[in-house]
């Protein structure tokens, strides 16, 4: 059999045919005289195997390793740990539709997602009482309150779910009657630092206000600890707390700094 007789049996292009000859899959045949290789049927149930096998899901040099062991026990491993590997996507695929599933849930109850999403149902729900608050207001929404809803969906995404619990201890305090009218006061003392200096006087009493709307729940979860290390990051430091004060204006960065500073006093 010439090389396209032979691909057009197993089902494959030649060049996938020349492709494994090339990785050492497929051993090289006989060559007539003019240089065309030369197939037998040997061949064809070699690559009609490997076709299987790739068709299985298993990778070239998983075929590598099944075709080395005439015993077939090699087989049995890959195959073995094929399976739990389609398990974990399969796992993966369900958890993705459920989420995907509740995203289109929450667009069709209300009438689309945040900006800022995809986000939690909780996160959501914080986003819309920031929204109908801001309407309830005078003016354009502060700048800062913007900056907040980036800042909590940022968090959470974060991998170990602290950020996650965390947007939804503050849903849960912003759900609290006035408190998100509280909230948008200070947005808009933040919003005022923007042209100021950071030893501004008005610097101290912002940071006590922005202290004073983080609710102990959110404190006792983030630590005191934890809130000391934030309080000092990115003057020697790197990392995301840095990237957080580098985001603002001196004046806000000084205030969100001494905010935190104030947290951590309070938690220990």
């Amino acid at each position: 059999m010439r090389i396209g007789e032979l691909a057009g049996l197993v089902g494959i292009s030649t060049r996938a045919v020349r492709h494994y000859h090339h990785l050492g899959l497929l051993p090289e045949p006989e060559r007539r005289a003019n240089g065309y290789r030369e197939y037998g049927l040997r061949d064809a149930v070699a690559l009609a195997r490997l076709r299987r096998l790739t068709e299985l899901g298993l990778g070239l040099e998983e075929v590598r390793d099944v075709l080395a062991d005439d015993s077939g026990r090699e087989l049995h491993e890959v195959l073995a740990e094929l399976d739990a590997d389609l398990a974990r996507q399969e796992e993966a695929i369900r958890a993705r539709r459920a989420r995907l599933a509740a995203l289109r849930q929450q667009a069709e109850e209300h009438g689309g997602l945040p900006a800022e999403g995809p986000v939690s149902d909780e996160l959501a729900a914080m986003f819309r009482e920031m929204a109908r608050t801001s309407a309830t207001l005078p003016g354009p929404e502060p700048a800062m309150a913007a900056k907040e809803r980036e800042v909590l969906a940022l968090l959470e995404s974060a991998g170990d779910g602290a950020g996650e619990r965390v947007a939804g201890l503050l849903g849960d305090f912003t759900a609290a009657p006035g408190a998100m009218e509280r909230a948008y006061e200070v947005y808009r003392l933040l919003d005022a630092l923007a042209a100021v200096a950071p030893d501004d006087p008005q610097v101290e009493r912002v940071a006590q206000a922005v202290a004073d709307c983080i609710p102990d729940t959110v404190v006792a979860e983030v630590g005191g600890e934890q809130w000391a290390r934030a309080a000092e990051a990115g003057r020697e430091t790197d990392g995301f707390m840095a990237a957080y004060y580098a985001h603002f204006p001196p004046a806000q960065a000084e205030a969100m700094r001494r905010a935190i500073r104030l947290v951590a006093e309070r938690a220990r």
